[in-house]
């Protein structure tokens, strides 16, 4: 019964961490390509010229991404209930939520470093021929981390749950 008590705080915290992950994220492929943002996101989004900056590309991270959170740390609270203690519980869906997040972001790093061996000035993506871009190499790198990240993304569901199951399994042997 006690465990309800945690629901919002974890909630709230899979959000944040969610929150985090997008901020983060778009930090990188704002380094990468400014031009990016620049030429198609904050076009996409409606940014505020002022905005249009390294904050800007952090907070459309924070709003792109936030609600993720919600989706993934209500059934990862449900299958924490796997978890016999309390203690456990918790520290494990803390972990869970941070595993989530580094293996995302690792997959988004690994679609970027990609990139990097594929893409240069003199071959860039045939998909990108005939745009009218100011760094189009620059532009695909940014696109295809934000692209992977829905992949790598479900991997790193994968992984978080995996954790959280296992630790109830561990738990309901002692």
């Amino acid at each position: 019964m006690i465990r309800v008590l945690y629901f919002l705080p974890l909630l709230a915290f899979a959000c944040l961490m969610a929150a985090l992950y997008g901020a983060v994220h778009n930090q990188i492929t704002y380094t990468v390509a400014p031009s990016y943002y620049l030429e198609f996101i904050f076009v996409q989004f409606a940014v505020d010229p002022d905005m249009q900056n390294r904050l800007g590309a952090a907070l459309i991270g924070v709003l792109a991404s936030w609600w993720a959170g919600l989706v993934i740390g209500l059934p990862l609270f449900l299958v924490g209930l796997l978890v016999r203690d309390v203690g456990v519980f918790w520290r494990s869906y803390v972990k869970a939520m941070s595993i989530i997040v580094l293996v995302a972001l690792f997959g988004g790093l690994c679609a970027l470093g990609y990139t990097y061996l594929v893409f240069d000035a003199d071959t860039p993506p045939s998909w990108m021929e005939g745009q009218d871009l100011s760094d189009p190499v620059a532009f695909a790198r940014a696109d295809y981390m934000h692209q992977f990240s829905g992949l790598s993304g479900l991997i790193a569901i994968g992984a978080g749950f995996g954790y959280m199951i296992a630790k109830g399994i561990i738990s309901r042997q002692r």
